[in-house]
């Protein structure tokens, strides 16, 4: 008996890639959203954002799969989503959760304490209003505070010379945290990120469906773990036209476009190489 055609899941970063950097629209990707639909692909977010960023995102983008949050801080699952058994950590409206990250408030806890010990300014978003956070960002005051309701990843800016920097993000480490740098922040967390999430829901989609191809698309480091738990990790080019060059992993794939514009068109030529699922 032949095996199956793998199906093909796709995994994708939002600001920068599905979303434009600087307005937050995914225009230029609607014909590859479309195709994804038509051919019953599975597409899962993940992203830096929180969960109460992605509950209007979601249903803008239409979106009815998995998600990932803050930076692998939680898988959700829509009830019924799966047929085959899994764990969650937490049953919410409409929703089970696997939490891998740590609390919000010891994030908190733990860069006030590194800002003191390294002599270093570390605001984070706890630190900032929704004023500034939309100034930094190009978000909405509305939407900058729905960036502020924060579960397991806590945005910081880290300024100062380079060896002011290291010292502090090898005091991160050394606490047994991890950091990650995205577009505009750097990202404090526990021991999560982006890569182990996807590990999981890939372990999951392998159950429910047999063979897969896990495809992998994102801009910055902080996608770095993502793409390398990939079997097929795509990187699009930023704002400056350029690829991300601290990602190097074999097989990378570089489209070409800025942003949504490189996403349409590596997912509708990844398309053509796998038939319509069933």
């Amino acid at each position: 008996m032949p095996r199956p055609s793998p199906q093909p899941v796709l995994f994708t970063d939002l600001d920068g890639t599905l979303l434009d950097p600087e307005t937050y629209s995914w225009e230029a990707a609607k014909p590859a959203l479309g195709r994804l639909e038509e051919q019953a692909v599975p597409w899962i977010l993940c992203t830096s954002k929180t969960r109460a960023e992605l509950e209007p995102l979601r249903r803008g983008l239409g979106h009815r799969h998995p998600f990932i949050v803050e930076n692998g801080g939680a898988i959700l699952i829509p009830e019924g989503y799966f047929t085959v058994p899994f764990t969650a950590d937490q049953v919410m409206t409409g929703y089970r959760t696997i939490r891998i990250g740590i609390p919000y408030r010891l994030l908190r806890t733990a860069l006030k304490a590194m800002a003191e010990e390294t002599g270093t300014v570390l605001n984070g978003f706890g630190d900032m209003d929704e004023n500034e956070i939309a100034r930094r960002t190009g978000l909405s005051a509305a939407e900058a505070g729905l960036a502020k309701t924060r579960e397991y990843d806590e945005p910081f800016i880290l300024e100062g010379t380079p060896q002011q920097r290291q010292a502090v993000l090898n005091r991160i480490e050394s606490r047994g945290f991890r950091w990650t740098k995205g577009g505009r922040f750097y990202h404090l967390t526990g021991d999560n990120d982006k890569g182990r999430a996807v590990k999981i829901i890939s372990d999951i989609y392998r159950r429910q469906c047999g063979p897969i191809v896990a495809v992998g698309l994102g801009d910055s480091l902080n996608d770095l773990p993502m793409l390398a738990a990939a079997d097929r990790p795509v990187l699009v080019q930023r704002p400056d036209g350029s690829h991300e060059n601290a990602i190097a992993l074999p097989g990378l794939e570089r489209a070409e476009g800025i942003g949504p514009v490189g996403w349409n068109r590596a997912v509708l030529g990844l398309l053509k190489e796998f038939p319509k699922s069933s």
